[in-house]
């Protein structure tokens, strides 16, 4: 496991998501591997407002882009 998954726990509660280690893994698990050429912020497994979120934090690169970026590499795959 990588040892970002506490402030991923973090970003999850942000994001209205369960948010303790089994379930941010298995988020990750289910949702993995997301395709190279979708956005982060555009895959369909956000709502609205969760995308909103991702967006936002990434354009303003506000103090949670670090994870939303370490979350898109975990959604990736592994080696990306």
């Amino acid at each position: 496991m990588s040892p970002h998954y506490h402030q991923f726990c973090e970003l999850f509660a942000q994001l209205g998501l369960p948010s303790d280690v089994k379930d941010v893994s298995a988020f990750i698990q289910k949702h993995s591997p997301l395709a190279n050429h979708v956005r982060l912020e555009d895959a369909p497994f956000w709502s609205p407002a969760q995308a909103a979120l991702l967006r936002d934090e990434l354009h303003r690169d506000a103090d949670w882009a670090e994870l939303v970026d370490q979350l898109n590499l975990a959604l990736r795959g592994p080696g990306r």
